[in-house]
């Protein structure tokens, strides 16, 4: 019997479902629901751990081979379902603690399964797919990059749990060979290397920042918040006519990203 603790994501994913049953046809580690939200229909969608995966190295919320090719099954089953209708939103609930490193996840193509995740969600939003990605945890690395970081708008919870970074303090401060102390006091200068979700917010990638009462046991007045955050979201995604992710650039502390793509432009 599977006993695994319930995470933000599983707990985040059935309370904007209203404890909606997943669809079937999936891992036990990939939650997919169909649900509607602003009262149109729309795909939820989750990693949670799964302690008896055939993978050890993704049994606490990673994102390794089963999820990458789950991940992008939910979204184009989406995609090809809605392809001659209306296009229902998709929402990424985020809470991936790393991509699954592992030996075996190498060798039979992790890459391959994360890139067909983060595909199918680039190709939803370019289909017309209003997808809104909803960070209540971690968003680390790789994971994060082919479950959520492709979609039109991202929100995050504005609480201490909640973190995007390439990669946790410890194994930073090895690949960086300074401690994590060193790297907690550059982090306080250096916004791109701080992992709070304020910090992260400057850089331009979040649409908006949502409070909350608790994050790991939402109240009804935290899932009615959170959800007309996605509502918002998805007025504010139907009102642009250009589903790529420009409106990212805009943060305080990405100038020097528009500085480069304005000098590329002005040679090419």
């Amino acid at each position: 019997m599977n006993e695994t603790p319930l995470s933000r994501g599983a707990t985040w994913l059935a309370a904007l479902t209203g404890n909606a049953t997943g669809l079937p046809g999936y891992p036990p580690s990939v939650r997919v629901v169909d649900a509607p939200l602003a009262g149109q229909p729309a795909r939820y969608i989750a990693v949670v751990p799964d302690a008896e995966s055939s993978y050890p190295r993704a049994r606490t919320g990673e994102t390794g081979l089963v999820e990458g090719w789950a991940l992008a099954q939910a979204v184009h089953e989406a995609i090809a379902t809605d392809r001659e209708g209306a296009k229902r939103a998709i929402v990424a609930v985020i809470d991936v603690s790393s991509q699954a490193y592992g030996r075996r996840e190498e060798a039979f193509g992790i890459h391959q399964a994360l890139a067909g995740a983060a595909g199918a969600y680039a190709q939803a939003r370019q289909h017309g797919h209003p997808v809104i990605g909803l960070i209540v945890g971690k968003a680390m690395s790789g994971a994060f990059l082919a479950h959520g970081y492709q979609a039109n708008r991202l929100i995050a919870l504005n609480d201490d749990g909640v973190m995007v970074h390439a990669m946790g303090k410890a194994a930073a401060a090895r690949v960086t060979l300074r401690s994590v102390e060193d790297l907690e006091r550059l982090a306080a200068d250096v916004p791109p290397m701080a992992y709070d979700i304020a910090s992260y917010a400057t850089l331009g990638l979040l649409w908006k920042l949502v409070d909350v009462g608790s994050a790991e046991q939402p109240s009804a007045a935290d899932v009615d918040i959170v959800r007309g955050a996605l509502v918002a979201a998805l007025d504010n995604i139907n009102t642009d006519p250009v589903p790529d992710l420009r409106s990212r650039l805009g943060g305080a502390n990405r100038q020097a990203s528009s500085l480069v793509r304005e000098k590329l432009r002005e040679q090419w």
